[in-house]
């Protein structure tokens, strides 16, 4: 498929990039304007907790800095991933070397890693705020990457820990079987071992499932305290969804999940997902700024933000505020600038490491009970916290910016 092919749509300052039947942007060669690519999924799995919504919370940024830095307008582009990462890739080559300088958003491992192997060789930002596992950093860091999402590791060190130290000690998972999955389970199993836990078992499912009803019951006759939820997206919805259906919750068991949004929680409903308990590095109720942003953001969209939407609006801002602080849009000196600062994290502190790992106390959190609830969108009780130190695995010295 050639350019003139493609569909594309452009609003200066903040941009929808719209591919009909191609995933390839091309901007304009003589612009000399700063570009925020989001690539997201914006028709799967993924799209309420990115899609849309990224897009809007990257315009938000945009619009929050002034739209220009450096004298030059600030404009945000966009394109689907499909959910694969070879069209991940093939857009992220051809945003960078059309001059896009920075590329957010990248649900799901195989897609983030993807880009971020493109950024590596091309010497660009990516910051990934939606996938999640520890390698990012642990293992495929770069001077021009940064991981801004809650991590397997810091998830598995909430949910683990604090769950298992209240005294339950037993678990069971549910683990989509796919390498988010196999490596949420291994580092929460870590953890819940370390806290003096045992896991009793677990079972995995395909992407897309529709049917748990195997996986439910093996859960059901192991007699675990807590069913671990290494799942994500759609099929966690209606993972959860079925639990309550087959009696799994109400009793003696509990759900603990892992990478949970609120989108989620607003499509099962209170009765449905009461009582679960996850981490979350954003929630829009947790203080007044993120009230704000979330009140804002609720304008726009009428929802409120996800966690990864929100990460997005802060980690745009902070690439723009470096970029600024460096006086250059050098991808090298903007991410040494990045590594710097502190960022403005929703009123609480956070900082950004040299390996590019974003630090910041990880919280878990509580579904209501539909009693408990003040009304729309009020979900989330919180339970308690796990310092960044605690959090998130040592730095990996190889990834240090000189």
């Amino acid at each position: 498929m050639t350019l003139p092919d493609l569909t594309r749509r452009r609003v200066l300052g903040g941009t929808a990039l719209v591919a009909a039947t191609a995933p390839v942007f091309r901007a304009r060669a003589a612009s000399r304007s700063v570009r925020i690519g989001v690539l997201t999924d914006t028709s799967g799995p993924y799209s309420d907790s990115g899609g849309a919504g990224s897009i809007t919370a990257a315009n938000l940024a945009v619009q929050d800095f002034g739209r220009t830095v450096l004298g030059r307008e600030v404009e945000v582009v966009s394109a689907d991933t499909q959910n694969k990462p070879d069209v991940a890739s093939a857009i992220a080559r051809s945003w960078y070397d059309d001059g896009v300088d920075a590329i957010v958003d990248l649900p799901v491992t195989p897609i983030a890693a993807a880009v971020q192997q493109v950024a590596r060789e091309k010497g660009r930002t990516v910051m990934i705020t939606a996938a999640v596992v520890s390698e990012f950093t642990a293992k495929s860091c770069s001077p021009v990457s940064s991981h801004w999402a809650d991590d397997t590791h810091s998830m598995a060190s909430a949910t683990g820990k604090l769950l298992t130290g209240a005294g339950k000690r037993s678990w069971f998972f549910i683990s989509v079987n796919f390498s988010y999955g196999e490596a949420m389970q291994a580092e929460a199993a870590r953890v819940i071992e370390a806290n003096g836990g045992r896991v009793l078992g677990s079972t995995k499912f395909p992407i897309g499932n529709s049917d748990f009803s195997s996986q439910i019951l093996q859960a059901q006759s192991s007699g675990a305290d807590i069913v671990g939820l290494a799942a994500a997206g759609g099929d966690q919805v209606t993972l959860i969804k079925q639990c309550g259906e087959f009696g799994l919750t109400g009793g003696k068991t509990e759900l603990g999940g892992f990478l949970i949004y609120i989108t989620d929680i607003h499509a099962l409903g209170l009765p449905a997902a009461q009582g679960l308990s996850f981490p979350a590095s954003y929630y829009w109720d947790q203080n007044d700024e993120a009230r704000t942003f979330g009140k804002r953001f609720m304008v726009e969209r009428n929802a409120m933000p996800t966690q990864n939407q929100a990460l997005i609006y802060a980690g745009t801002t902070h690439f723009l505020r470096a970029m600024a602080q460096a006086g250059t849009d050098d991808p090298l000196a903007v991410n040494k600038a990045m590594r710097a600062m502190p960022i403005r994290f929703f009123g609480r502190p956070a900082t950004m490491r040299a390996d590019g790992r974003v630090l910041y106390d990880v919280n878990l959190y509580r579904v209501k009970r539909p009693a408990e609830s003040r009304g729309a969108w009020d979900y989330f009780a919180p339970l308690g916290s796990i310092p960044a130190a605690e959090a998130f695995l040592p730095m990996n010295p190889t990834c240090a910016i000189m």
